[in-house]
């Protein structure tokens, strides 16, 4: 989850490397550091906490150097402290390391150094790594790099300098992403491809187990045996515009407020003549008839987005459709065979766990299918066909555009398996087409409605320390992820359930200053959503209810109503969620929190 930058050319390499770490902060901001290369060797630049403290810090005492590395650290290994900040260097002060990932059997490897005399100066496992590089170099800086990734266990993207090698990076992936910028004169390396966008839109993305070494003019790629392979060049389709806040106070503002576009995007070109078409899937019809069951995998928001797709799939295509949180998946014997179509939900198309449990799937023959934002990433290149959802990058760390986004891809994807698994409904689908084709102009009417009205919601209950929510049916995931919202980024403490599950034990909370957020559009659980409120509203309960524009008993009994357009049953998930982001974000930003940077987060999870 930590972002990684390095740098080769003609540009003051400090500079570069902090403007591309400002681009990755969102995956880690507990420390920062640089290190750059230049004729006095190897010059050491670390900071605890954001990445502006070490910008203060070059600002006062400048590294000059055209050649150097920079990282911003999520912490798992070493509590977030200077000397556990990368780069980390090997004893003589020659190597320089920088990682994201995980070294499992570091403890091993840091046991058997030091019984070698090697001195540790942190408590990070990353360490071990320019010790490990550093013994095993003879002259040869990717061979020594190549021998020590031999001797790990785990995840990493790794980027390493020698003292002696001033126009030389050598890098290296397993489990955690990686990719290379080409420039004019100077190339690039980094974590994902916003740092390289002010200056390139030329990468190569690294796949699993190869290294690369990069100069100012030249890149060589190699497999995990070091024989050379052919790359690919790809040309980014992200704009520098995209990666920018773009006048908005905070990513996560902007981002919710691009969700029409989002949507746009991700129906665009997928809708023919009133129908469905995933063509771009090349789903053979015939092999898809012998698939019996469908599995879900996938962690976070991408998880409640799958729980709406599970109701869509088997509702579209009476297959028995089971939901799993990726990071419990591998764990639990799932029954896996080739008659299993697993599907993989991920912004990132890095998240470890769900990487982890597609390999599992794969391992065992079921077929595999991925709904990812970012294109080139580890789970579509893992997966026999991805449906991308052409969010556009989210820079904020709670996904907002990724989740609609996602939501509307499952939409799809729901008609069109049922399509070609051979249940085709002309009548149903047109009716939920419809309704997708009406969704930009519908959250756009959100966005340009009563904000004022949820920044009032958000400002009355700022200060309650406890919040309910509750939906049912295709809302009930919406229900989780307006807790996880409202908690990620707020610090109050938030539980999503069904609404029938209010009686069976959380209904015991409810009092006059515990307030319940209830999801109650039409459709086919409203009654009963009207019912669950009636048993709050009986026993002195504060409900804040989202409700369909023109309903006068949800009115009457909201003690705070918040419309939503009226839609089609099936896609009101994507409608009712976004008020949800707001009251959160506005109840956050009133605390005084730092909504696109919340503690103890990042926005990748590239570890276990």
């Amino acid at each position: 989850m930590c972002g990684i930058v390095g740098y080769l050319g003609p540009r003051d390499a400090s500079k570069v490397l902090i403007e591309g770490l400002a681009r990755l902060e969102y995956r880690g901001y507990d420390s920062a550091g640089v290190a750059v290369l230049n004729g006095s060797g190897l010059k050491l630049r670390r900071a605890v906490g954001r990445l502006r403290n070490l910008a203060d810090s070059l600002k006062a005492e400048p590294l000059v150097g055209q050649m150097g590395m920079g990282h911003t650290r999520w912490a798992t290994h070493g509590a977030p402290a200077e000397k556990n900040a990368h780069p980390h260097l090997s004893e003589n002060g020659k190597v320089a390391v920088i990682h994201n990932g995980i070294i499992e059997n570091y403890r091993d490897l840091k046991g058997d150094l030091q019984a070698a005399g090697v001195r540790f100066a942190s408590e990070t496992d990353t360490e071990c790594i320019a010790h490990l590089v550093a013994r095993h170099y003879q002259g040869d800086l990717l061979a020594a790099v190549h021998a020590a990734v031999q001797r790990l266990h785990g995840a990493w993207a790794l980027v390493v300098a020698h003292a002696d090698h001033p126009d030389l990076l050598v890098v290296a992936r397993r489990g955690s992403p990686l990719l290379i910028g080409l420039g004019q004169g100077e190339n690039f390396v980094a974590s994902d491809v916003t740092p390289l966008l002010p200056y390139t839109r030329q990468v190569i993305y690294l796949d699993e187990g190869q290294l690369a070494t990069v100069s100012r003019g030249q890149v060589q790629v190699f497999d995990a045996a070091l024989k050379p392979v052919a790359h690919k060049v790809e040309t980014s389709e992200l704009t520098l515009d995209a990666a920018e806040k773009g006048g908005f106070e905070h990513f996560m503002l902007k981002e919710i407020h691009e969700q029409p576009v989002a949507v746009e995007a991700t129906l665009r070109g997928r809708i023919k003549d009133g129908r469905v078409d995933l063509g771009e899937l090349a789903l053979d019809p015939a092999a898809l008839k012998g698939v019996r069951r469908l599995q879900l995998i996938a962690c976070g928001t991408s998880l409640y987005s799958a729980m709406v797709g599970k109701y869509l799939i088997e509702q579209r295509t009476a297959l028995p459709t089971e939901c799993w949180s990726a990071s419990e998946y591998r764990y639990a014997d799932p029954v896996i065979d080739a008659s299993v179509l697993v599907i993989a939900i991920s912004q990132s198309g890095e998240t470890a766990d769900t990487l982890e449990a597609l390999r599992l799937a794969r391992g065992k023959g079921a077929r595999t299918l991925a709904i990812c934002n970012v294109m080139g990433s580890s789970i579509p290149r893992t997966c026999d066909a991805t449906l991308y959802t052409r969010a556009g990058p989210e820079i904020g760390v709670a996904s907002t555009k990724a989740y609609t986004a996602q939501l509307t891809a499952f939409e799809l994807l729901a008609l069109g398996l049922g399509r070609l698994l051979g249940r085709p409904n002309d009548t149903e689908e047109a009716r939920v087409v419809k309704g997708l084709e009406a969704l930009p102009a519908q959250i756009r009417r959100l966005l340009e409605g009563d904000i004022v009205g949820v920044k009032r919601c958000a400002k009355r209950y700022q200060n309650v320390t406890n919040f309910m929510y509750i939906g049912r049916h295709f809302n009930y995931p919406t229900a989780l992820e307006g807790a996880l919202k409202l908690k990620e980024i707020s610090y109050i403490h938030a539980e999503g359930y069904p609404g029938g599950e209010m009686k069976h034990g959380p209904l015991a909370l409810v009092e006059g200053t515990f307030p319940t957020i209830a999801i109650c559009p039409r459709g086919r659980t409203r009654e009963k959503m009207i019912s669950n409120i009636q048993e709050i509203k009986a026993r002195k309960g504060v409900v804040v209810v989202v409700a369909t524009e023109g309903d006068q008993e949800a009115r009457e009994l909201a003690d705070y109503l918040i419309e939503i357009p009226p839609c089609e049953e099936e896609v009101s998930p994507i409608l009712a969620v976004v008020p949800l982001q707001l009251l959160a974000y506005y109840t956050a930003t009133q605390l005084g929190r730092d909504v696109d940077k919340p503690r103890n987060l990042a926005k990748s999870v590239t570890v276990e």
